[in-house]
């Protein structure tokens, strides 16, 4: 299941159409959908989880827990929104393409992909484009 979850001024319009490209995401990296919970926050909300869970005291777009088990992928991922619209900005981007850029960011994160290195990185950045363009893909 894939639930969204919002403790900020935003909320997500048209929640299936979210889910379906999140499940195609999962079903196109050959995992299974488990418990999927997406957290829409503030900076300061996602300032306290960085620090109480993760021990840094510096602000971050995204946050993801994995809960998964082999191919079955479980987490709860938490977005900032204010990074986001400051990333969408800072790049020349759309905040509508910005968070689909996030969203998936954490998906990928469940299923196994790292962004420490600069190789990881450069491998993050083109799944992420790969898996913006399923948003647009109906089914």
């Amino acid at each position: 299941m894939i639930d969204f979850h919002f403790e900020s001024d935003f909320t997500l319009e048209e929640k299936t159409k979210y889910s379906d490209w999140i499940s195609r995401i999962i079903e196109s990296e050959d995992y299974v959908k488990g418990d999927i919970s997406y957290v829409f926050v503030d900076d300061e909300e996602l300032l306290k989880v960085n620090k109480e869970y993760l021990g840094h005291d510096w602000y971050t777009d995204i946050i993801t827990f994995d809960y998964g088990s082999g191919n079955v992928l479980s987490g709860d991922i938490f977005i900032s929104i204010d990074r986001v619209r400051d990333n969408a900005k800072k790049y020349k981007v759309d905040f509508a393409n910005e968070l689909l850029r996030v969203m998936a960011h954490g998906m990928l994160h469940l299923a196994g992909y790292n962004d420490k290195t600069e190789e990881e990185s450069s491998i993050m950045r083109a799944k992420e484009e790969e898996k913006i363009k399923l948003f647009h893909v109906e089914h």
